[in-house]
């Protein structure tokens, strides 16, 4: 289909294997901050033992059924996809400065522009605030990139601890249940 190629495009024009998982008009659209170096290894996203996205995605009914990080295409099923803010992968997003967030926002606006989401989902506060530039709280923001309504949610990396997986979900339930009603 045209939405897999631009998502093949994208991958490649990265210079790698992995990346969006996007397709035109999707009711949600996450946004992890930056890609994890196992998914750089896999050439999946979230695909470490650890990280608790894909179960939090099934948990808050995104997905009738949890999928693993070698079917991240069947989120497009479902009308949600993901994509990241910076592409450069890292061990942790403290490796990522508030200057490459900044610097990487044109790219990302134009990307969400394209694939024209009706909401985005930042997972973790860090990405969207150097966009912001002001404090970020959980949840809806008042304002919109590339035209989509604005989220932020907990980062499901096992490196955060300050949500187990039930908070998660909870979380990532609230959005769904904003864009579905």
């Amino acid at each position: 289909t045209e939405s897999d190629t631009l998502a093949r495009h994208d991958a490649r024009s990265s210079g790698r294997g992995w990346g969006d998982v996007l397709a035109p008009g999707l009711r949600v659209g996450f946004v992890g901050l930056n890609p994890a170096v196992t998914a750089e290894a896999s050439g999946h996203n979230f695909s470490a033992p650890s990280n608790r996205f894909w179960r939090a995605l099934h948990l808050s009914g995104f997905t009738p059924d949890l999928l693993a990080a070698v079917d991240e295409r069947q989120m497009l099923e479902f009308g949600v996809g993901l994509t990241s803010l910076v592409r450069r992968a890292t061990v942790g997003v403290a490796e990522v400065s508030r200057a490459e967030f900044r610097a990487a926002v044109p790219e990302f606006s134009a990307r969400i522009e394209r694939y024209a989401p009706g909401t985005i989902a930042f997972l973790g506060k860090a990405g969207f605030a150097a966009l912001a530039k002001r404090a970020v709280a959980w949840g809806a923001q008042p304002e919109r990139v590339g035209g989509a309504a604005v989220w932020v949610l907990p980062n499901p990396s096992g490196l955060n601890r300050a949500f187990g997986l039930e908070a998660l979900a909870a979380a990532y339930r609230e959005l769904r249940e904003a864009v579905s009603g």
